[in-house]
């Protein structure tokens, strides 16, 4: 197996903090659709058992001028370059929503490359990469769509402006388009564990829409955890529990 490369990571793009020495393992974060690294502004104060590695896709927040990445597979292939520098300790990876089907395709791209897995790939409220398609937000309407990211952005006790949300929207817009195109209609084995989160108040995902993730690898574990869909975003104890468990 080549192993990653031991010399100090780059400065890079695709991550909001440098590098720390402090943690024994790593936790990779991908945002969802229409968000960027800020969706887990809250975790590195949250959780200090690991050091959390929060990834700024293209296209977003302070990475707004750089163009989209099209597809997942895109996405999965240009991180992977990104992460090989950080991959010398353990490391798990975590995906919430639409952001589980880039971390799980770049699993796929790790070990095709022979390159170090993760511990564990948390996935969040989310089915199956073969069911991808059922996302109900892939048919909403732009107007239902945007009623939709004022009420993420008011649940996170901000009052969304018209500038704010315009720019949310062609994030949204440019993201779903990459999960419309996304395909993988035959389950992929992985080398590693993968944990599924179920959010107990969730109406986005019902416990039963992820039981797919079980033909994804031959160490599944489906939790029920406290909460609604976005609730993620501020680290329970009961998630932080969860995420940090593998070590």
């Amino acid at each position: 197996m080549t192993s990653a490369s031991t010399t100090t990571p780059v400065t890079s793009p695709w991550f909001v903090r440098p590098p720390s020495t402090d943690h024994a393992a790593r936790l990779f974060c991908f945002p969802y659709s229409g968000s960027g690294a800020s969706a887990f502004s809250a975790w590195p104060a949250a959780i200090d058992d690991v050091e959390v590695c929060p990834l700024q896709f293209p296209g977003r927040e302070n990475r707004l001028g750089a163009p989209h990445y099209g597809t997942y597979e895109n996405l999965a292939a240009s991180l992977v370059e990104q992460l090989a520098p950080r991959l010398d300790r353990p490391f798990a990876f975590f995906g919430h929503c639409a952001g589980a089907l880039p971390a799980f395709e770049t699993v796929v791209r790790l070990a095709q490359r022979g390159l170090p897995q993760p511990d564990r790939l948390f996935v969040s409220g989310q089915p199956a990469p073969h069911d991808a398609s059922r996302d109900r937000m892939l048919d909403m309407p732009e107007s239902a769509l945007r009623a939709e990211l004022e009420s993420v952005i008011r649940g996170r006790g901000i009052e969304p402006r018209p500038d704010m949300v315009d720019m949310g929207m062609a994030v949204l817009l440019r993201d779903l388009a990459a999960a419309r195109e996304y395909r993988r209609p035959e389950p992929v084995v992985l080398p590693c564990p993968i944990v599924v989160l179920h959010w107990r108040d969730d109406t986005d995902v019902s416990l039963e829409q992820l039981e797919g993730w079980r033909q994804y690898s031959d160490s599944v574990d489906i939790r029920v955890v406290d909460g609604g869909h976005h609730d993620f975003m501020d680290a329970s104890d009961e998630l932080r529990a969860s995420l940090t468990r593998w070590r």
